[in-house]
């Protein structure tokens, strides 16, 4: 569903309030950052003190615009290697924690999030593939994700996943495969794969290390068939340096996550590699998916929809259709 059109208001108050809302203008309340940190909200299940958010992350991440990086992508689909883009949008909106959805008109009871939608494009022969992952993290850094939902589009049909964070982990999925069918299920809360993306944009020092039990991304999931449950992985954070590298390795799944970013605020995603099984059966071999940065705006995407706006996609190397 498009993003609608932001509504326009009168005053220069209103308008102030709403620039830090994302696709669907709507005011941020509480406090300087946007939002709350949500500590009361009846799906909290933070173990800390909400983070403050430093001077620097408020400028940068509550100036009214999202981040939008591409990446060229090599995806690893059926035992071969596709060509594709990848794109990582980041932008802070208010969630309503009851709802689990964007809050249109927020109040002492939102809590503030930075969400990240993930998505490829490739193709595998005839037929293409997209792939979209919605990531809803609180910036207050204290607690796991939100929400998650990811879907798969190809011409054989089209899955969805979704994870919502209340008591425990609520999972919804959806597939046109029978044995995958209609799923509802509950996990205990452990790491997530996906938070993690969000997570090290914040604060890449809290990110867990050592060895836990980690929910792999949707994504992978649903690529590969696997139960929707955590698995044993050893999480590691390279040294302080110009770039980083977060690594995931999942023993037990025979792959390894690594992903690259930017030392210095604002820990700008420069690329990922996913080396696990690719194919069918015995036959599956382990080849490595790898995405590499191509470009990064800083826009508010959502008011740029008229055809006169196409040329943004050649900044960022993308196709326009």
């Amino acid at each position: 569903m498009p993003c609608p059109r932001p509504q326009k208001y009168t005053t220069g108050l209103l308008v102030l309030l709403l620039l830090a809302s994302g696709c669907k203008q709507g005011a941020e309340t509480a406090d300087s950052a946007g939002g709350t940190d949500g500590g009361t909200s009846p799906s909290a299940d933070a173990t800390a003190p909400p983070r403050p958010l430093t001077e620097d992350f408020k400028s940068y991440w509550y100036a009214g615009e999202a981040e939008i990086s591409s990446y060229s992508l090599s995806q690893a689909r059926y035992g071969e290697l596709r060509e594709g883009d990848a794109a990582l949008v980041y932008v802070t909106e208010p969630f309503n924690p009851g709802k689990q959805v964007k809050a249109d008109r927020p109040d002492s009871t939102s809590v503030s999030v930075l969400k990240l939608n993930r998505t490829r494009k490739f193709l595998t022969g005839i037929y293409p593939y997209s792939i979209m992952s919605s990531i809803f993290y609180p910036v207050s850094d204290n607690r796991h994700a939100l929400k998650i939902s990811t879907s798969v589009q190809e011409w054989c049909g089209h899955v969805y996943a979704q994870l919502n964070n209340r008591e425990d982990f609520e999972i919804t999925a959806h597939s046109y495969f029978e044995s995958e069918g209609e799923q509802e299920l509950h996990l205990p809360k452990n790491v997530l794969e996906d938070e993690l993306w969000t997570r090290l944009r914040i604060a890449p020092e809290t990110l867990p290390q050592g060895n836990h039990d980690v929910v792999p991304s949707m994504e992978f999931l649903r690529l590969r068939h696997q139960p929707f449950q955590a698995y044993p992985a050893t999480l590691t954070l390279s040294e302080p340096a110009k770039v980083r590298t977060y690594t995931i390795t999942y023993p037990g799944l025979n792959r390894t996550l690594q992903i690259h970013f930017d030392g210095d605020f604002p820990h700008t995603i420069q690329g990922w590699t996913d080396s696990y099984p690719s194919g069918f059966g015995a036959d599956a071999q382990v080849l490595t998916t790898t995405a590499q940065l191509k470009n990064t705006l800083k826009t508010p995407y959502w008011r740029q929809n008229s055809n006169s706006d196409l040329h943004l996609r050649d900044s960022l190397g993308l196709s326009k259709r």
